[in-house]
């Protein structure tokens, strides 16, 4: 069958996908973009895009897991919190892992390069939304008077401002759990402009929550469309997810963002060119 041919790659091909998964994981652990690097690698060797979508979400499992552990310190004090998010997150991958599974396959295809090209919107404007969030937050701890703690603040928030999160959660979620490209970028966006606290803890709890979403959405495609996943590019991925997760929440702050952002939308522009051409 053309579809079980689809799932085979060459050893130069799974040596590409580890490395692109160890970008991936370090990624994912500093800006959350690192689908972007996945995905478009596996379209570019001929994996059908939903197979891709798939193959990545059980693959940056690992990637995800040594990056939110090594946020342990930022998370510090965000439990209780967590905890309130997190059925959000679980409800709505569920609805995008839904949405992926019965949705033609054309229309994911359609809507792909749509959502590739936000997503790369979204990492071009990163660092300036990111300056934008920081400068807030200075503002607000100097209106307040007081310096950053380390507490939760989600007892300190209005009923509106704190349904508006799991607003925000719930959606994000929906996308991640349906594409999951950039995921990591858009919930910390609106999360930054939801939620006073610093950049890092923000960070911190953006990686447990795309953690859950991706947990329960890959969960999802092996229970029910395990004979669609690339299971050898799964263990690429994972493997270089696992090691650039660990050490990107590490040292990744080192890396220049101005080079990740250029491979990233390089590697965009492949995949939307490659989805296009199809």
């Amino acid at each position: 069958m053309e579809f079980l041919s689809s799932l085979s790659l060459e050893p130069w091909q799974i040596a590409l996908i580890v490395l692109a998964g160890i970008g991936a994981g370090g990624i994912n652990a500093v800006v959350g973009s690192g689908t972007l690097i996945t995905f478009p690698a596996l379209v570019a060797f001929g994996v059908p895009p939903v197979v891709s979508t798939m193959s990545n979400a059980v693959g940056l499992i690992p990637g995800n897991i040594a990056s939110s552990f090594g946020y342990r310190e930022e998370l510090r004090g965000q439990w209780k919190r967590i905890l309130g998010f997190v059925p959000a997150s679980l409800l709505g991958s569920l609805t995008g892992a839904y949405l992926l599974l019965h949705l033609p396959e054309d229309a994911f295809e359609t809507i792909v390069p749509v959502l590739l090209v936000v997503a790369l919107i979204m990492v071009v404007g990163q660092p300036y939304l990111s300056r934008y969030l920081k400068n807030r937050s200075l503002r607000r701890a100097e209106a307040a008077g007081i310096e950053h703690k380390t507490a939760s603040v989600g007892d300190r928030l209005s009923t509106g401002r704190y349904l508006a999160v799991l607003l925000v959660v719930f959606l994000t979620a929906i996308y991640g759990g349906y594409f999951a490209a950039a995921q990591g970028i858009i919930l910390i966006a609106l999360l930054g402009l939801l939620l006073p606290d610093d950049l890092q803890r923000l960070n911190g709890l953006k990686n447990v929550l795309v953690l859950v979403v991706n947990t329960v959405s890959a969960s999802t495609y092996i229970i029910v469309g395990h004979d669609r996943i690339n299971w050898i590019a799964v263990i690429c991925i994972a493997v270089g997810s696992l090691i650039g997760g660990y050490f990107g929440a590490r040292i990744g702050r080192r890396f220049s963002p101005v080079l990740l952002r250029t491979i990233i939308v390089i590697l965009g522009l492949v995949a939307i060119w490659r989805i296009v051409t199809l």
